[in-house]
C-alpha cells in the first residue's frame, strides 16, 4: 500500500493528492487509526486443515465476495477519470457493497445498475430539507436497500493542505494550480480527454437534481440531528446505518431509535483530528452493544491484516477509504483492481495463518500479545455473553 501511495503522490497533481491522503489539524489522527491496529496482535492456531478458505460473509441480509466493501467517498473522480465507474464495476465483478456518496462523480442510479445492485447510498442531511427528500426518494426509486446517514460532519473540518493548495468547488484556478497541472501531463491529459467526451468531474446528484442546488463543499450538515434520524428511520424502507460514530451513549441511542448498523468511524481523521482512534471505538461500542448487533468499520484499514484484525476486533464488516484512492491514483482501473486483489490475497492468508477457514470463525479468540490486547480480548468476550 505505501508503493501505491507513492506512485500515486507522484502521478496525481498535488492538490488531487493533498485532498486524498490530507486530513484535518496536524494529522495526527490518520496515522494513529493504522497504527493502532499494527500494534493489535494475532495468535495462530496450528494442525488445522486450511487449505480452501471461504472469503464470503454476509452483512444486513445481504451476501457478499469478501469481508470489505467501499466506504462512501465523495468526488472519486479526483482520483482518476471513471472512478465511479470502475468502482461500481469491481463492486459488481466481487459482490462487495459500493457506499455511494452523495457528492459521488456519478449519479446515484446509474452507480447501482453498474454495480448489478451492489450500492448503498450515503444520505448527508445537506442544505435544504426540498434536496435531501429528493435524494432519499431517488434511492428508493432506484432500488436501493441500505442507506448510511453520515452523522460527523456537522460543520466542516479545517483541512491545511487543502487551503494551502487553495482546493475548493468550483475549482479556482491561480499560477500555482496551472503549474500543478502542467507539471502532471497524464492525468491533466486524461482529465481533459474525459471532459471533452462527457463532462468535467462534478457531484453528480446535485446536477442531476430537480431542486437546482449547488455542491458547497463547506456547507452545514448539522440538519443530521436525533429528530432527523427518528423521522428517516420511519421513512426510509430498506436497512438503515448510522455512520461516524464513536460515542457509546450515543451507540446506545442509536440502535433504540432502530438503526439496523452502526458505522464506527472517525472520517479518516478528516474531522476531529483530536477523536479517539477508530479501532478502540470499536472496541468500545462492541461491549456497549453486545454481540449480536452489526457493526461496520473504516479508519486506518491498509492492508488485508488491517482488515482480519477488525473482524477479530468485533466489527462484522470493514470499508476501504483510502487504499482504493491511492489504488485508482497509481494506476486507474488497473491500479483498482491490484488493490484489492493485494487485500483480498493478505486478508485470505492471515485468516488461514489463524487456522480460520471461513469468516465466521474469527473472533476475540484470535487476538493475542500485551496487555492492551488482553485487554481488549476480555472485553469482547463480556460482550458475546
Amino acid at each position: 500500500m505505501a508503493e501505491a501511495r507513492q506512485v500515486a503522490k507522484r502521478r496525481l497533481p498535488r492538490m488531487m493528492f493533498d485532498f486524498i491522503d490530507g486530513a484535518s489539524g496536524n494529522e495526527s489522527l490518520r496515522d494513529l487509526n493504522s497504527a493502532m491496529i499494527d500494534h493489535i496482535r494475532l495468535m495462530p492456531r496450528v494442525l488445522i486443515d486450511v487449505s480452501e478458505r471461504a472469503m464470503s460473509t454476509s452483512i444486513l441480509g445481504q451476501e457478499t465476495g469478501l469481508p470489505f466493501g467501499i466506504a462512501p467517498m465523495g468526488m472519486c473522480a479526483l482520483s482518476w477519470p471513471r472512478a465511479d465507474f470502475n468502482l461500481a464495476r469491481e463492486a459488481a465483478k466481487r459482490h462487495i457493497p459500493l457506499c455511494v456518496s452523495t457528492a459521488s462523480s456519478m449519479a446515484l442510479e446509474q452507480v447501482i445498475e453498474l454495480a448489478e445492485g451492489h450500492a448503498w447510498f450515503q444520505l448527508y442531511a445537506d442544505q435544504s430539507n426540498e434536496f435531501v427528500d429528493e435524494l432519499i426518494d431517488r434511492a428508493i426509486a432506484a432500488n436501493y436497500k441500505v442507506l448510511i446517514l453520515t452523522v460527523d460532519v456537522p460543520i466542516p473540518s479545517v483541512r491545511t493542505r487543502d487551503k494551502r493548495n487553495g482546493f475548493s468547488f468550483p475549482m479556482g484556478w491561480g499560477a500555482s494550480q496551472i503549474w500543478d497541472f502542467v507539471s502532471h501531463p497524464r492525468w491533466s491529459l486524461e482529465t481533459a480527454l474525459h471532459a471533452i467526451r462527457h463532462q468535467m468531474p462534478q457531484p453528480m446528484n446535485y446536477a442531476t437534481s430537480s431542486q437546482k442546488t449547488a455542491f458547497v463543499r463547506n456547507a452545514s450538515r448539522a440538519g443530521a440531528d436525533w429528530k432527523f434520524l427518528a423521522a428517516l428511520r420511519d421513512r426510509w424502507p430498506g436497512k438503515l446505518v448510522v455512520k461516524g460514530v464513536q460515542s457509546v451513549e450515543d451507540a446506545l441511542r442509536i440502535k433504540t431509535i432502530g438503526a439496523d448498523a452502526i458505522y464506527v468511524s472517525n472520517h479518516g481523521g478528516r474531522q476531529l483530528n483530536a477523536a479517539p482512534v477508530a479501532i478502540d471505538s470499536l472496541v468500545e461500542i462492541r461491549n456497549a452493544v453486545g454481540g449480536g448487533f452489526p457493526l461496520i468499520f473504516d479508519g486506518g484499514i491498509r492492508n488485508g491484516e488491517h482488515v482480519i484484525k477488525a473482524l477479530a476486533a468485533g466489527s462484522d464488516f470493514v470499508m476501504l477509504g483510502r487504499s482504493v484512492m491511492y489504488g485508482l491514483g497509481a494506476g486507474g482501473a488497473a491500479g483498482l483492481e491490484q488493490i484489492l486483489d493485494l487485500i483480498e490475497a493478505e486478508a485470505s492468508a492471515v485468516m488461514g495463518l489463524l487456522g480460520c477457514r471461513n469468516i465466521a470463525e474469527l473472533g476475540a479468540a484470535n487476538l493475542a500479545g500485551n496487555y492492551e490486547t488482553l485487554m481488549l480480548r476480555t472485553m469482547l468476550e463480556r460482550a458475546a455473553e
